[in-house]
């Protein structure tokens, strides 16, 4: 039975939702414990949409950081906060997809696209779930100017009662378990760290919470390149898929030493490369604008470093060049 307070007052205006959430800003290293007020509170920063749980006095709404409606799109999640989340209460979180042992960021973005009449079957055969971080408010009380020492203490008492697709996201004050966290993680498509101030209070729309991004190198193919090939200004990586080669990323900007590196290695593609003669400036080369494609043989195995964001095995964010690999070939590449 979904859970309710008689005569509970309605929630604040402002949480009703849509609701403004606060975010992250990067940093390259995991901040010290005392690098925050109140000391440092260190969570895994999860790969998935961030979704704000609203439950008043007969429903429930899920929304995106956007300010969109998308309860029609996780209907397992909404039903599961009816039932199990008491009404009066906003929640701030994440929902995830798992595949098999690896969050799976495609599986998310396909219900975005799925028409209505197939949402129940998806959710079915790719249950979501949903990780809660934080408590915004309980009992129709807005709780985003207490600690969040104190909104998480309350959190934990409220997820006690919780059975999946509803969980709770760890935390931790201790530094090394953070690391732990950081390195082992990674495999499951965990991103990195959140850190938070113990002490601080709940910010809508800034960035005081703060975001450290894992990254690990592996290897790709030099498919092309943005720019002369004689001074490339970006790298664009290929992997071989059931023997096509694809677009896999691109890099970040060049810096003269790495563009004079690849210049020295890199040769025009035969007639036969698959890729077209441009590319969309936008995330995985599409958007509406495009900008030429230099097209290369694709015999140059390169290092790179990425994050773990991955669709299909395409990489959502962009990489950084290390250097050539004139030890590997292309056939020691495994395909996606």
């Amino acid at each position: 039975m979904p859970l309710s307070v008689p005569g509970l007052p309605a929630l604040p205006p402002e949480l009703a939702g849509p609701v403004a959430v606060e975010l992250a800003k990067p940093v390259h290293t995991i901040p010290p414990p005392g690098a925050l007020p109140g000391g440092c509170r260190y969570e895994p920063k999860w790969d998935g949409y961030r979704l704000v749980i609203v439950r008043d006095g007969s429903s429930t709404r899920l929304w995106s950081k956007q300010g969109r409606d998308l309860t029609d799109r996780f209907p397992d999640v909404a039903a599961a906060a009816l039932a199990q989340v008491p009404a009066g209460s906003v929640i701030d979180g994440e929902v995830v997809i798992w595949n098999g042992d690896r969050l799976d960021f495609g599986l998310l973005q396909r219900r975005m696209v799925t028409s209505a009449a197939r949402i129940a079957a998806q959710a079915a055969a790719t249950p979501a779930s949903y990780v809660a971080f934080d408590l915004l408010a309980a009992g129709g009380q807005d709780l985003r100017g207490r600690t969040l020492g104190r909104r998480r203490a309350v959190l934990d008492e409220l997820a006690g009662r919780w059975t999946p697709p509803l969980q709770l996201s760890p935390v931790t004050a201790d530094p090394t378990e953070a690391r732990q966290w950081f390195d082992d993680f990674r495999t499951a498509g965990v991103e990195g760290l959140v850190v938070k101030g113990a002490a601080s209070r709940y910010a809508p729309g800034r960035r005081e919470w703060l975001k450290v991004k894992s990254w690990e190198s592996t290897e790709v193919l030099a498919g092309g390149v943005i720019g002369p090939l004689e001074r490339p200004s970006q790298l664009v990586a290929g992997r071989y898929r059931d023997g096509e080669l694809v677009v896999v990323g691109r890099t970040s900007p060049l810096s003269p030493r790495q563009a004079a590196e690849l210049a020295a290695v890199l040769r025009p593609a035969a007639a036969d490369h698959p890729w077209p003669d441009r590319i969309g400036t936008g995330r995985f080369g599409g958007g509406r604008l495009s900008v030429p494609l230099i097209r290369v043989e694709p015999s140059v195995v390169v290092e790179i470093s990425a994050d773990t964001a991955l669709q299909a095995g395409v990489f959502r964010h962009p990489l950084r060049f290390l250097r050539t690999r004139p030890d590997l070939r292309p056939e020691d590449l495994p395909p996606i």
